[in-house]
């Protein structure tokens, strides 16, 4: 019988990539929902193709416009728009695996409704643990989800914890990013372009400026405690250039387990989608002759300061991680609408962080409460900047 898969976030590269993998799959995968915030044009071309029962985008204007579209194409794809239906569409009992993808807090809500429905999530969007990981786990232990890390790190720790027993650490690398080695003293002058060009990776602007903060590695340690349960103490970063070793375990027996491959995200999403299985991704061949050379450092604490800041934000606990999140989604979108330098993103959330008091996670709309004060202060203090 195929797995039903809805995909929350569908025209973004992760989209893409698991779309690539169903059709070379087509035996073993259907598509049952599709998602886009306002790419509809993309999402048009998705749904001609994989022919979804339902396909849902950001506003009513959007739909109104998809569905003509796809009603002109001899399509009968059903279309809705907002939270609503996204929470619908992943709590819906025709589809087995979700794919959670949306970028940003707007992906909480309907991941957490794919948990509370029981689904086989594959997550790739961080917030719904950075945001809710303490209620986000308690949703998948209680109604019996099965859970999936996406995320190349994520996943590659998964595949490498053959046991619980004996764990000493696990270590997350991270590229770098494009700046690197670049000289400090001219970061305030990269243009988003530059931020969004990835040395390895191709992934959407506002998480290639992640990677370029390190801000996305920072929101990965929190979503690795939540995720392994593994206390902060036993969670490591290391810059590794060549995105060739994707993350390692090691044990107090001296024994470190490391998954390797090329830089695809469809080699995780793959090992998800299948597990226990293993299907061809198409994937290039990991060729370690050619390669030569692996590589290793710590990162600087000055030249990534969010990563410090996330890494204080778990440490704090309760709403600092959704404080975090929201602040830093609100400082990028700035920066990339050019109201905001490069390095204003760090200080734009390190003074919401240090403007709202510390308190703990009850609900779901503790964290709106939280999310929305963020965005709010966050967006006062870009205003308060001048480039």
């Amino acid at each position: 019988m195929k797995q039903r898969l809805t995909i929350l976030g569908a025209t973004g590269s992760i989209g893409d990539s698991t779309l690539d993998i169903v059709a070379r799959h087509p035996e073993r995968f259907s598509v049952f929902g599709l998602s886009a915030h306002r790419n509809i044009d993309k999402l048009l071309e998705q749904c001609l193709r994989f022919n979804p029962q339902f396909a849902v985008v950001g506003n009513a204007g959007l739909a109104t416009q998809l569905a003509a579209q796809l009603k002109s194409a001899g399509s009968r794809t059903e279309v809705a728009y907002g939270e609503a239906a996204l929470i619908e569409l992943a709590h819906a009992t025709q589809c087995d695996t979700v794919v959670a993808a949306i970028v940003g807090a707007a992906g909480l809500a309907p991941t957490l409704a794919a948990a509370y429905a029981g689904k086989r999530i594959l997550l790739a969007n961080k917030e719904a643990l950075v945001m809710s990981g303490g209620l986000f786990m308690a949703a998948v232990r209680h109604h019996g989800a099965q859970l999936f890390p996406v995320d190349s790190e994520h996943n590659a720790i998964y595949q490498c914890l053959s046991t619980r027993a004996g764990v000493e650490k696990i270590t997350l690398t991270a590229s770098g990013g494009p700046f690197r080695t670049r000289a400090l003293d001219s970061l305030a002058e990269v243009t988003p372009d530059q931020a969004c060009a990835h040395p390895n990776w191709r992934m959407g602007r506002k998480i290639s400026v992640d990677s370029a903060t390190m801000m996305n590695k920072g929101l990965e340690v929190i979503e690795a405690h939540w995720l392994f349960d593994m206390p902060l103490q036993q969670i490591e970063v290391l810059i590794h250039p060549q995105s060739v070793i994707h993350s390692m375990v090691s044990y107090v027996d001296g024994s470190v387990l490391a998954q390797l491959g090329n830089p695809d995200m469809r080699t995780p999403i793959a090992h998800a989608l299948a597990f226990p299985e293993r299907i061809a991704a198409g994937v290039a061949p990991l060729d370690l002759a050619a390669l030569a050379t692996l590589s290793f450092e710590r990162p600087q604490p000055e030249r990534f300061p969010c990563l410090t800041l996330a890494i204080e934000a778990l440490r704090q606990g309760g709403i600092a991680s959704a404080v975090l999140n929201a602040a830093n989604e609100v400082a990028v979108e700035a920066f990339l609408s050019g109201a905001l330098r490069f390095t204003s993103i760090a200080e734009v959330v390190a003074e919401v962080l240090e403007r709202i008091e510390p308190s703990t996670v009850h609900t779901l709309d503790d964290i709106r409460v939280a999310d929305a004060r963020a965005r709010r202060l966050a967006a006062a203090e870009i205003a308060a900047l001048t480039i």
